[in-house]
């Protein structure tokens, strides 16, 4: 397998789950600062031009946070990080959704159509008058799965998942965009420490 690697959140959250796992898969670097990944020869691996990707042995080439670490949970269940069961695995889902639609799209975009303006604005439809009612209902949103994670060790309660390693990795991408985690989510706060103690925070 080859994983195509470059800069930002989402090859981090593939990252820190194979390190979870102990996967050492064999890295293409893309260099997304300089637009390689929306140019030949990666657009033929993944025609959205998008960051990460996995080349599976037979060329089959999978896309998407969701769907590559999926495969990686199925071919090294140990330790599950989605679920060893239709239940859990439907709960990690759940919860995936919710924070990828509520915290991070909107706090990526708000970040793309701000101060990633110029980086962006070649490469996507920017809308820079969305970027503060983006970012706005990013940190509504974090407020919101604060309360719900009253009580919780982890995002889904006792399991530590890809639902947290998700959470982690855009909590702290937006600390270095303009966008802090507000103290006053304390239960997020707390969370986060526990995170940033597993060895596989540490990587970037």
């Amino acid at each position: 397998m080859k994983f195509y690697n470059s800069v930002g959140p989402n090859p981090r959250v593939v990252k820190m789950f194979m390190a979870e796992k102990g996967l050492d898969i064999p890295r293409v670097e893309v260099n997304l600062m300089a637009g390689e990944n929306r140019q030949a020869p990666y657009m033929s691996k993944n025609p959205a031009g998008q960051m990460p990707a996995l080349e599976l042995d037979d060329g089959v080439v999978l896309c998407e946070i969701l769907p590559i670490c999926e495969y990686l949970d199925e071919i090294r269940p140990t330790p599950p990080l989605i679920g060893s069961n239709a239940e859990e695995r439907g709960i990690t889902r759940m919860w995936m959704r919710r924070i990828d639609l509520n915290v991070c799209e909107p706090m990526a975009n708000g970040f793309r159509f701000a101060e990633g303006l110029r980086l962006f604005e070649s490469r996507i439809h920017v809308i820079p008058q969305a970027a503060d009612d983006l970012k706005a209902i990013a940190r509504e949103k974090l407020s919101w799965l604060d309360g719900l994670m009253a009580g919780r060790q982890w995002v889904v309660g006792d399991r530590f998942t890809l639902a947290d390693i998700l959470l982690f990795v855009f909590v702290e991408f937006g600390a270095q965009v303009g966008q802090p985690l507000d103290p006053a989510n304390k239960n997020i706060v707390a969370w986060k420490e526990r995170v940033a103690a597993r060895p596989s925070a540490a990587v970037q």
